[in-house]
């Protein structure tokens, strides 16, 4: 029987001593297989098809048909697992915590499954009405955010 936790077994055997990760497993009731991957570097497309092939070799056919998707994360996709805030320290993002309040900044750091830490920078005027930049760092519980994205930049 195809199983989250045996797709999940299968991809980390593969995974293992390289810099990938995963980001999620689903597996449907009628046998669709999707399996989102990340990692530290760039995951190319011969990657993918890479943990496909293997996926298919370790699954039979003949006793179980399925449909099978290899991916990697898009650059627009919310961050899902720690690996991904690890990744992108020091990149601009987008935290959307889950009272609605919306935080632009630097991501400065990820503290261990508790809390990340943002830079942001805002433009205020002063008595004189001359533009002064303010720059706070705010630490965001991870349970009180909702969502997290990379903001694209092309500077």
């Amino acid at each position: 029987m195809i199983t989250v936790q045996s797709i999940t077994q299968l991809v980390e055997e593969k995974l293992k001593g390289t810099d990938r990760f995963i980001i999620s497993v689903k597996v449907s009731p009628n046998k669709r297989i999707e399996v989102l991957l990340d990692g530290l570097s760039n995951i190319a497309i011969s990657d993918c098809i890479d943990m496909s092939r293997h996926i298919e070799s370790s699954l039979d056919r003949e006793q179980e048909d399925f449909e099978l998707m290899v991916s990697s994360a898009g650059i627009d996709e919310a961050f899902v697992v720690e690996k991904q805030y690890q990744k992108n320290i020091g990149r601009e993002v987008d935290v959307v915590k889950k009272d609605g309040n919306k935080i632009n900044g630097k991501l400065i750091s990820y503290k261990e499954a508790d809390a990340i830490v943002v830079e942001s920078s805002k433009t205020v005027k002063d008595e004189k009405k001359k533009k002064q930049i303010i720059t706070e760092q705010i630490t965001i519980p991870l349970q009180e955010i909702k969502e997290t994205k990379l903001v694209l930049s092309f500077k």
